[in-house]
């Protein structure tokens, strides 16, 4: 029961901090290698601080971690809670596939049954 507990504010701290389009923005750049916190800053409109705090909600939702290289602070993107994210979202895809496969299923039957039947030809092949 802890693990599933565990698992849900995993997930619940993954999904809020894929919610805001500037925190996608960094994990999309960092999904090309580690950058220092200056280069990440670079092409948004936003102080250092603001960056700062979007960098800790990434960070404490374990999607990206620090790496000091020299006088670089150096930022990596962490893909287990992303992973642990679309097992999630694949049980509902599952469950979708199969609801459209049952629509598609029935969209046949009924174009089926609308289909006229073959004329029966009389004795004289008429």
């Amino acid at each position: 029961m802890n693990h599933a507990l565990n698992q849900s504010a995993r997930l619940d701290a993954t999904f809020a901090a894929l919610s805001d389009p500037t925190r996608r923005a960094i994990l999309a750049r960092l999904a090309n290698g580690e950058v220092s916190v200056m280069d990440l800053a670079k092409p948004f409109s936003m102080s250092q601080p603001a960056i700062s705090k979007h960098l800790k909600v990434l960070e404490r939702a374990g999607l990206i971690s620090g790496i000091k290289d020299a006088q670089k602070r150096l930022r990596k993107l962490e893909a287990k809670p992303l992973e642990e994210a679309t097992e999630w979202l694949e049980n509902y895809k599952k469950f979708w596939e199969g609801r459209f496969n049952q629509l598609d299923s029935l969209i046949e039957e009924l174009k089926l049954s609308k289909q006229p039947s073959p004329k029966r030809k009389n004795k004289k092949g008429e």
